[in-house]
């Protein structure tokens, strides 16, 4: 493992660099961390072509988490992703996001163009609504990680599922600070959208992956691939928002033959 640090605030990013070949840079979603990368099976099919970086947002994983809402705002995350390029010696390099890392790679794309060969985003959109957090985990979620931390937030999600987490999510969920959690969330659900012009005006290559069971990341993805003149939608069959990246390999059915073709 590395760390990286945000030039503005200092805030330490834990990342792993493995495999050789153009960067891949991963993010994760909301209450994981880069582990699921691994251990979903992404980073051994992508290393075989590509150098995979994978990094812990801020208040997740191994990376800092500081404790203030202000502290998770949509620049100060884009911020940290370039530390992660910068530091892993990565000037241009592709990237992929789940769900909030899905947001913040419209953000980066935004932000800083040329340092993105490629986007793909699985599960993502370009906006959130309020109430979000509560339709994607549970509607009690802030008052389980009050009163029980982390156990509590699982333990209240499997029931709104009506079934265990799997290994990995579960090891990564119970791994986080449920005070930075908290504060984290509360930022997520006031960030501004991306525009629609903004959107509009991404030129990267761009793969738009959602699970025909979350209808409000299929709208917005399919939105953003009208508005952005290099992008393609692709509907995962059946999945849900938590069920995004499982199993890997249909996923990368369609994500690698579009990584080779650039």
């Amino acid at each position: 493992m590395a760390v990286a640090r945000n030039p503005h605030d200092g805030v330490e990013l834990a990342y792993n660099l493995v495999g050789e070949g153009a960067p891949i840079l991963l993010v994760h979603g909301s209450a994981l961390s880069k582990a699921i990368w691994r251990g979903f099976g992404y980073t051994k099919a992508l290393r075989e072509h590509f150098q995979v970086i994978t990094m812990d947002l801020r208040g997740h994983g191994l990376s800092g988490k500081p404790t203030t809402p202000a502290d998770y705002a949509m620049d100060l995350l884009v911020a940290d992703a370039l530390a992660v390029l910068d530091a892993a010696g990565a000037q241009q390099a592709h990237y992929g996001g789940y769900s909030v890392g899905a947001r913040l790679g419209f953000s980066l794309a935004v932000a800083a163009p040329e340092r993105l060969l490629s986007l793909t985003t699985l599960g993502g959109t370009f906006r959130i609504q309020p109430g979000s957090i509560g339709q994607l985990f549970f509607a009690e979620y802030d008052a389980a990680l009050h009163s029980g931390g982390m156990p509590a937030f699982v333990a209240g999600w499997e029931a709104r599922m009506g079934r265990p987490l799997d290994a990995q999510t579960r090891a990564a969920f119970l791994a986080n600070d449920a005070q930075a959690l908290l504060a984290y969330f509360r930022q997520t659900e006031a960030d501004a959208p991306v525009p629609e012009a903004e959107v509009a005006a991404i030129e990267v290559p761009a793969l738009l992956m959602a699970g025909t069971a979350d209808p409000a990341r299929v709208a917005d993805s399919r939105r953003a691939a009208e508005l952005m003149p290099q992008a393609r939608f692709v509907e995962l069959p059946g999945r849900n928002h938590g069920s995004t990246l499982v199993p890997a390999q249909p996923v990368l059915d369609d994500w690698l033959p579009f990584l080779l073709s650039l």
